[in-house]
């Protein structure tokens, strides 16, 4: 029903229901209670009316009977029987008047004397009357038997006024259920919506949610909101992707002046000069290659697939070796395991060292963010040292250089884009290839982080191994 209806409407009809619950189970509350109170005001009366018949002859309640009985009544086995004394002053301390003897027969329970006294109010009729009040007190089937003095045993029948049949339903256990049925379901309408609210909320910070639309449903101003940051995102993702073509047009189209360009300046016979403008040529072509891969990372439209971690950075550092580049792949340093359980003492077992490391990832985008970060190393810090580890969640490839220096500032800007170390002096590039990787690392549910090292800078690509 939430998925129909506003937060507004949803509001008003919590409050509503709130009301007639609260109104409904109050009411049941007291109409029971008030029922009660007449039920056993009418016993008292009825015992008030007994008395007065057996004292003075009158007439009988409604509903009750008296049969003269030729005995002492008898208890019938299993039954329990509550014996009771009245006197003039209704207490049997106070010895004044006729005595009148009652004995209260029931197969279930004995009756609480102690009421009696304390509710008798001082008079044998006030006493007799507490006593047809407790009956009606107590769903049971009693027997009432009565003497005067020495006079025959009489029975009382009055099931009619003090037996279950005559006791009102009690509906406060009902009430009660009213009550907390009716805050159970208001408790699960807010937790649905909060929930609602939540699982936007955690699908709004998920890195995927460029690629993927968010979840519309809930509360009819979730599902507007929810469907206007989906057109939001499809529009973003949209500039994003003409921004792309755009980019990778202009890149095609001065790759035909640029090879004009390169042939030009063959014809220079200053060497110097044809060295400088060749430069000038490739760093102009490389900025544009940057600006377009930045672009397509930050689209991340590459399709996840499993893969191995551990072989994508040895075929990496396998290609840097190759041209005798100083890139090396160092294993995983090896980590104990205790095994155990309640019955047997743990074990502890070495780790397999350079284990396979597998995850779900774009290895296209892996490999450009590898290559990135030993580019770095080798630009900045003369050699690279490679190492893919990982556990449960993530997994993380290190980069180690040689020799690179940085500072606290240079290691918290860095991967912002167009951001060059300190240490870059004249080296080639226009800032783009640690934001790239930074990016890459966010698409999978990770980050970049720097260290130092012990002789150098330490490049760090954790990824989630489960991201999508």
């Amino acid at each position: 029903m939430t998925d129909r209806l506003s937060l507004r409407a949803l509001a008003t009809l919590w409050v509503a229901l709130a009301m007639l619950g609260g109104g409904a189970s109050v009411w049941l509350w007291m109409d029971s209670d008030a029922a009660w109170r007449s039920h056993l005001g009418g016993a008292y009366v009825a015992g008030l009316a007994l008395h007065d018949s057996l004292e003075n002859g009158s007439g009988l309640p409604e509903g009750v009977s008296i049969s003269q009985l030729r005995d002492a009544p008898d208890l019938p086995p299993g039954w329990r029987q509550t014996v009771i004394t009245l006197t003039g002053g209704g207490r049997p301390d106070l010895a004044q008047g006729d005595r009148l003897s009652l004995r209260i027969q029931s197969a279930d329970l004995l009756y609480p004397v102690s009421e009696v006294q304390s509710v008798g109010g001082g008079s044998q009729a006030a006493a007799l009357a507490s006593v047809t009040r407790t009956l009606a007190r107590f769903c049971s089937q009693p027997r009432l038997f009565v003497q005067q003095d020495a006079g025959p045993w009489m029975r009382v029948d009055g099931d009619a006024v003090w037996g279950c049949q005559a006791a009102p339903s009690d509906r406060r256990l009902l009430a009660g259920a009213v009550a907390l049925g009716t805050l159970a379901l208001l408790l699960g309408w807010v937790a649905d919506v909060s929930a609602a609210f939540a699982d936007f909320a955690e699908a709004l910070r998920d890195h995927r949610a460029r690629n993927a639309a968010l979840p519309v449903g809930g509360v009819d101003e979730l599902r507007q909101t929810a469907e206007a940051v989906n057109a939001y995102v499809a529009q973003d993702r949209a500039a994003l992707e003409n921004r792309a073509m755009v980019l990778s047009g202009v890149s095609h189209d001065l790759g035909t002046p640029a090879t004009r360009l390169r042939l030009r300046s063959a014809l220079i016979e200053d060497p110097a000069l044809r060295g400088k403008l060749e430069r000038d040529i490739d760093e102009m072509t490389k900025m544009i290659d940057g600006v377009l891969t930045y672009t397509r990372a930050e689209i991340g439209a590459e399709p996840f697939r499993q893969l191995s971690l551990t072989s994508l950075a040895e075929a990496v550092v396998a290609d840097y070796q190759d041209v005798d580049l100083p890139v090396l792949l160092r294993p995983a340093p090896g980590r104990t395991a205790r095994a155990g359980n309640l019955f047997a003492r743990a074990i502890t077992r070495p780790q397999v060292e350079n284990a396979t490391v597998l995850m779900r990832g774009q290895p296209t985008a892996l490999r450009r963010a590898l290559t990135n970060l030993i580019d770095n190393a080798l630009k900045y810090g003369r050699e690279a040292v490679v190492c893919v580890d990982g556990d449960a969640s993530d997994a993380w490839i290190t980069v180690e250089d040689r020799g690179s220096v940085l500072t606290a500032d240079d290691l918290s800007r860095l991967t912002a884009a167009f951001q060059r170390g300190g240490n870059a002096g004249t080296a080639s590039g226009i800032g783009l290839g640690l934001a790239i990787v930074s990016t890459m690392a966010a698409q999978h549910g990770g980050r970049l982080e720097f260290d130092r090292g012990t002789e150098g800078l330490v490049a760090r690509l954790i990824l989630c191994r489960n991201w999508a």
